[in-house]
């Protein structure tokens, strides 16, 4: 074989490997109806979150929905102008739905990466370290675990103005507890097996120990909480945009909810209220059904009779 094939050969194998992965993941997930109902949802949400401010028909905020008589249509059911209806101020509901998921799902993608990233990596050198490293990190734990997420996020932002990036930071740098706690009791579990103390007498460093031995064992549990991560982060993001500390600069979901409770129509504009309060809904209740399908396999001792 020539050195020009030789990459190209390599790449092939790792398409091929990464293609029966998918495939692998995709038959799993087919056998759990829920779990499949859960990525078809979530598919849907990946692909308006990228494309949906290009296919909404108007501009979300700048737009005003007007009849034929060029009068503002306000808190106007779904009808041919606007299928999705219009807010108080005669916007098009489903515009800013559109428009609205972008910002949800890069702080529920990122927030659930950061979460689940920052998780692992503390539970994962706390307990494969022990001793003061371990006594360090952990109450570090306990003290995030004693501050309450909500108070403390407003209390941040009330001193600067938010934007979805640092929302992102915020939510991951207050949810990486629950990973941390979890990933950490499966190391202590795992640093204590043949493989591992045969790879440190084979004079491994700590590190390649910890990253080559014990890290693939606990990185399923990481995954599983990193999706966990994404619901939370989601959630925390409508919840902080409700209360009025969203981007001022975007619509979404949250913001949608917060429009519609100051304008104080939430009960009769259902056409307003519906669409974000069930997408959130929608969307979180996926995760963690797709989360729970592979918390079976890592847990059988939780699977339910069939």
């Amino acid at each position: 074989m020539s050195t020009e094939t030789k990459p190209k050969a390599e790449l092939y194998k790792r398409v091929d490997r990464i293609q029966s992965l998918v495939r692998d993941q995709f038959a799993f997930l087919r056998q759990d109806r829920l779990a499949f109902a859960g990525v078809l949802v979530v598919g849907a949400f990946v692909f308006t979150g990228v494309f949906g401010p290009l296919l909404a028909p108007h501009d979300p905020i700048e737009y005003t929905v007007r009849d034929q008589a060029g009068s503002i249509l306000r808190l106007s059911g779904p009808t041919g102008a606007a299928v999705l209806g219009t807010t108080a101020y005669g916007k098009d509901v489903l515009s800013q739905f559109l428009a609205g998921a972008r910002p949800t799902l890069i702080v529920g993608l990122f927030g659930g990466l950061g979460t689940g990233a920052i998780g692992f990596l503390v539970g994962l050198v706390s307990g494969y370290y022990g001793g003061w490293v371990d006594e360090v990190l952990m109450r570090l734990t306990d003290l995030t675990f004693s501050l309450p997420f909500m108070p403390m996020a407003l209390l941040l932002l009330t001193f600067v103005t938010p934007n979805i990036w640092l929302m992102t930071a915020i939510i991951a740098g207050f949810l990486w507890k629950m990973p941390a706690r979890v990933v950490r009791s499966e190391v202590l579990s795992v640093r204590e097996r043949t493989f591992v103390k045969s790879a440190r007498a084979s004079g491994a460093s700590d590190f390649r120990t910890m990253f080559y031995h014990v890290g693939p064992n606990v990185l399923p549990i990481g995954f599983l909480y990193t999706a966990y991560g994404v619901a939370w982060a989601i959630a925390a993001q409508a919840s902080l945009a409700f209360l009025g500390f969203g981007d001022p600069t975007m619509t979404s979901w949250g913001r949608m909810l917060r429009q519609v409770f100051e304008s104080g129509n939430m009960r009769i504009a259902w056409w307003w209220v519906f669409p974000p309060a069930i997408g959130i809904a929608a969307v979180t209740t996926s995760v963690f059904l797709i989360g729970r399908a592979y918390e079976e396999v890592i847990n059988p001792e939780i699977q339910t009779d069939q």
